[in-house]
């Protein structure tokens, strides 16, 4: 079966991000974060719905109990898009007023992760990742980034990986995860992308085990294999992907999000800014956990 890119939604978003496939309702969540847009795809009928917070998005979960957990420029909020319920949990950040949240998702234990950067004014190294533990307590585990991203872990959850999409730093980490604890280890080099064309944005895993990059600036998806060794190189029909998420009733459709803003070339992509799926592949995902607090 040969490989297939249909863009699925022609949203033409700023940043559109944070691609998260929910096996329950089996739906593509995702966002344009500085719209402040929540997005829910629909693969059997093609429907997108669009829900607005009312403020920047960086990334977001379901939740088991109902709704959404969402790390925003606030902070942590829950968030019902059926009737617009908004609960404030916490900001981790507030001392920060031009940061915001960026990438995350859950870990297999129904934690909810998510990372910071400075959005306004001069570029800083003041980016962090948080941890959401499920009794709704916030913990800072380490800080010292310019562009957090690239958060995803390994099937069976003893791993973690992470990136700094910043020029300056453009590199993917991985380190042991203690599932028990949330706690993760020392953070090593998985791959330094000065080694080839895009720099590291969104991340996610297949059944195999294998990272998937989206290369921002590099028009194309990448895949590893668990040693940091490029295995396979998906050239998409945009310059700047930025998340790629496994879904679809078998987990083998990979979508992704891609950024609409500030691309050049943009008569060579039209539909930049929006979520596309590729098919034929022959490579599975695998699920993602609900937030659980």
């Amino acid at each position: 079966m040969p490989i297939e890119i249909t863009c699925v939604a022609p949203t033409r978003s700023a940043i559109g991000e944070g691609a998260v496939w929910d096996v329950g309702d089996q739906r593509l969540w995702w966002v344009d974060i500085p719209h402040g847009l929540i997005h829910r795809f629909d693969p059997e009928t093609g429907a997108n719905d669009t829900f607005d917070f009312g403020e920047p998005v960086g990334c977001i979960a379901r939740r088991e109990k109902g709704g959404l957990v969402i790390a925003a420029k606030s902070g942590f909020w829950f968030f019902d898009p059926e009737n617009g319920a908004r609960e404030h949990i916490g900001d981790p950040e507030a001392h920060l007023p031009e940061s915001r949240f960026n990438d995350g998702g859950t870990d297999p234990q129904g934690r909810f992760w998510a990372g910071t950067m400075k959005d306004m004014g001069t570029p800083e190294p003041c980016g962090a990742f948080y941890r959401l533990d499920t009794n709704l307590s916030v913990s800072k585990w380490k800080d010292g980034f310019w562009t957090t991203n690239g958060l995803a872990f390994s099937p069976d959850g003893s791993r973690m990986y992470l990136s700094d999409s910043n020029p300056k730093v453009r590199t993917i980490w991985a380190c042991d995860y203690d599932g028990d604890t949330g706690t993760p280890g020392e953070p090593e080099l998985f791959f330094d992308t000065r080694q080839a064309k895009g720099r590291p944005d969104g991340g996610t895993v297949d059944a195999d085990g294998c990272y998937w990059q989206a290369a921002i600036e590099g028009w194309c998806l990448r895949r590893f294999s668990p040693k940091g060794e490029i295995l396979e190189t998906v050239e998409v029909p945009v310059e700047k992907p930025t998340k790629p998420m496994f879904g679809g009733k078998n987990l083998d459709i990979l979508f992704f999000t891609s950024l609409g803003q500030s691309v050049t070339q943009r008569e060579a992509q039209p539909e930049a800014g929006s979520l596309f799926a590729i098919t034929g592949l022959g490579i599975k995902g695998v699920p993602q956990a609900r937030f659980k607090g």
